[in-house]
């Protein structure tokens, strides 16, 4: 099969073996794939990445230099079972999954040097993590399933009281999650963040009542907001940001 490679900041395409299914796996056919900020991460800043890796632990990690086929961000078809699965999904049902082998220790995939993920043609995953497309949707948008969830967890851990303002400090991938899970959950005001004019218009596009450059206006006076207590979701990851937010907002 043909696969992206990625080694310390180099990729190129190479052939790599079918991957075989083990116990409780199946083999699928990638069909569309996202590029995560990690894996621009991985990528651009790799001994740093696989540093932090190695002392933080965990099952979402690099650890290793040899080369890796990354992909996380993805929606695949059913090819193969492999031993001791249920065949619960019939070979060419569209999938998304988490991007784990759950063997007895867990693998990540797309991180591990013997797990490709999905910027190869195959991968293998566990078969009782799958997800089952739903029919008619495209698999482009299906493989945005993961960075999703990000945002819809988020808004699952706010502790919420009830007719709160929120402000989404950045308009970037993970904020657009977050903005879209709060207007589906029905929660106003939304307020977005972000020096990007081109990503204030999709935070809006996406369900925020209003979106303000920083530079410009400080979103936590937004006259949407009419004196709510806050609930804030910093989309960043900027060191010491949170210090500043809690400064200026009120949290629950």
């Amino acid at each position: 099969m043909r696969a992206v490679m990625m080694q310390r900041g180099r990729l190129w395409v190479d052939e790599q073996p079918l991957p075989e299914p083990g116990p409780g796996e199946v083999l699928v056919k990638t069909l569309a794939c996202g590029i995560c900020g990690s894996d621009l991460h991985a990528a651009q800043h790799t001994d740093a990445f696989v540093a932090t890796s190695r002392a933080a632990g965990g099952a979402f990690q690099l650890t290793t230099f040899d080369p890796v086929v990354l992909g996380h961000e993805f929606c695949a078809e059913v090819v193969d079972h492999g031993p001791g699965t249920k065949a619960q999904l019939p070979s060419g049902t569209l999938v998304c999954s988490l991007p784990v082998l759950t063997r007895e220790r867990p693998v990540s995939v797309g991180y591990s040097a013997d797990t490709p993920g999905g910027f190869a043609e195959y991968m293998r995953l566990s078969e009782r993590l799958l997800l089952p497309v739903p029919h008619g949707l495209a698999p482009e948008h299906a493989a945005l399933t993961e960075p999703m969830a990000v945002g819809l967890h988020a808004v699952n851990k706010a502790r919420w009281q009830g007719g709160e303002g929120t402000v989404v400090i950045g308009a970037g991938p993970v904020g657009l999650a977050v903005v879209t899970a709060l207007k589906a959950r029905g929660i106003a005001p939304i307020i977005a963040a972000d020096f990007s004019p081109t990503r204030r218009d999709l935070a809006l596009s996406q369900g925020a009542h209003a979106a303000f450059d920083p530079n410009q206006q400080d979103p936590f006076t937004a006259r949407e907001l009419g004196g709510r207590e806050l609930i804030v979701f910093e989309c960043v990851g900027v060191p010491g940001m949170l210090d500043d937010l809690f400064a200026k907002a009120p949290q629950h």
